[in-house]
């Protein structure tokens, strides 16, 4: 397996390492080559892993491609959120206090290096937090109080390393890249009450409340506990056995602490923290698609480099999409080359990639359902009166925001459709998802997979009723007995 250390500027990289090629993380991202790559372990020493920095699509498309990353976007997810790193900090506090415990200072600062420290007798402290959140350099600062306390965990960049450390870094890095295995955070499994996670001011709910009704009716009868919990009740999770999140999902907001928080204490889950991260990234999902072979609207990952080529390869009207739109919140549709342009400028603002696709209007859009790779209801999606989405934002009548809806038998819908979404749900691994498909001159194309699809009584469970529910509430069942 070919090895890479991503750096932004390798020309100013000093650590020498033996077999392992250094690339810059513009040529990783941009160039064709490593997208077709098919197996290679990628090493992201980017100086900043910030949300839709280069930092983060490296690791985001890495995983795309198949390749094993360091750290993966989960681990750079989980150390920008300050609960997450609270939660983790109070698992190994007994730890933390027998090693800190003969410092006499208010305040230490404990650097770790491909998870080492320069002193050795802070080893295993070092590779406890490695273990956990898999950053190559890790600064963690401490701060006295009653007892020994986590003031801050931050990854930092090659150039904030201490002269006076670099001769070990190397010697660690040497050590860490000759491995064959790395080390990854063990999860632990539990057993059965369900939290179902819902945000009262959510603009667009999965779950309508006759939905969230159904599936509390319907758990009791199948001796499952369930309450409806809300954003600020997290610290409540760890009292539960499941968490099914019926909030809306994105990268940066609660849902997914409450669902990084359910794996990491075992809880059984939908939709995993892995799901969110993938299917809320528009850009993860064009490049796991096309490895895949899976058929899309023509679609090309834009950036400063290649914004004026795009048009050549989508055509006017071209369908621009923010890398965490959902719902068709932040999906533009650009008719000219004018509009395309001022656009692309404007979404380039908030991240260094976006989506540009070919239109392809269509009067429906299929939506399968699928659980655990197996399709379990079918819709038909309208588009909006007067508009080429199926969500219209910006209608003036609320019942004119979205279409109307079609829920017909799994067996109705063509072969073809169906093994297209089970393929494409097989790609984010197992879960509740939906797979949005048009069809165009007899042609299946994958346009969306959703990690939190609507489940609405009167749409989604119109043909198959309370089975719809059943067979979450069991897959829950399954997930606690396994």
């Amino acid at each position: 397996m070919q090895k890479y250390i991503i750096v932004n500027q390798p020309e100013k990289w000093t650590v020498a390492i033996d077999h392992i090629s250094v690339i810059s993380s513009q040529d990783y991202l941009t160039n064709p080559k490593f997208s077709k790559l098919k197996k290679a372990r990628i090493f992201n020493l980017c100086k900043d892993y910030s949300y839709q920095s280069k930092g983060y699509y490296v690791s985001l498309l890495a995983e795309a491609r198949g390749h094993l990353a360091i750290p993966t976007v989960k681990n750079i997810v989980d150390l920008k959120t300050l609960k997450l790193v609270r939660i983790v900090s109070d698992e190994f506090d007994d730890v933390i206090q027998h090693h800190l415990k003969n410092i006499k200072s208010q305040e230490f600062t404990l650097s770790i290096y491909f998870g080492q420290n320069v002193a050795q007798k802070y080893k295993e402290l070092s590779a406890l937090f490695y273990r956990h959140f898999q950053m190559p350099f890790l600064r963690v600062k401490f701060n006295h109080t009653t007892k020994w306390n986590i003031q801050s965990i931050r990854a930092i960049s090659e150039n904030e390393i201490p002269d006076e450390h670099k001769e070990s870094v190397r010697l660690f890095a040497n050590q860490y890249f000759s491995k064959k295995r790395y080390d990854t955070p063990k999860l632990i499994k539990s057993d059965f009450d369900l939290a179902i996670l819902v945000n009262p001011k959510d603009p667009a709910p999965p779950s309508n409340p006759k939905a969230l009704k159904k599936f509390t009716e319907l758990a009791e009868k199948m001796n499952i506990y369930v309450e409806i919990i809300e954003p600020k009740d997290l610290s409540r999770l760890s009292s539960f056995d499941a968490l099914f999140i019926r909030q809306s999902t994105e990268v940066n907001n609660e849902a997914y602490a409450f669902a990084r928080k359910a794996q990491k204490e075992g809880l059984a889950i939908i939709d995993y923290p892995d799901a969110i991260l993938k299917c809320c990234n528009k850009v993860y999902m064009a490049e796991a698609l096309q490895n895949a072979n899976i058929d899309t609207p023509k679609t090309c990952i834009v950036h400063k480099e290649n914004r004026d080529s795009i048009l050549d390869i989508t055509g006017l009207p071209c369908v621009l999409k923010a890398p965490d739109s959902t719902f068709s919140f932040g999906v533009k549709k650009a008719k000219t080359r004018a509009e395309y342009d001022a656009l692309v400028t404007d979404m380039l603002k908030e991240s260094d990639l976006i989506i540009a696709q070919e239109f392809c209007p269509s009067d429906y859009d299929w939506r399968i359902g699928i659980l655990d790779d197996k399709p379990f209801y079918a819709c038909k999606y309208y588009m909006a009166k007067g508009h080429w989405q199926i969500y219209n934002w910006k209608a003036k009548n609320k019942n004119e925001q979205d279409g109307d809806a079609d829920c017909v038998p799994i067996e109705n819908v063509s072969k073809k459709v169906l093994n297209m979404a089970i393929k494409s749900a097989k790609l984010m691994g197992k879960g509740l998802y939906g797979i949005d498909i048009k069809v165009v001159n007899n042609k299946p194309m994958v346009i969306e997979i959703n990690d939190n699809p609507n489940i609405d009584f009167g749409v989604e469970d119109a043909y198959y009723g309370d089975a719809v529910y059943t067979d979450i509430l069991s897959a829950f069942k399954q997930r606690l007995e396994s």
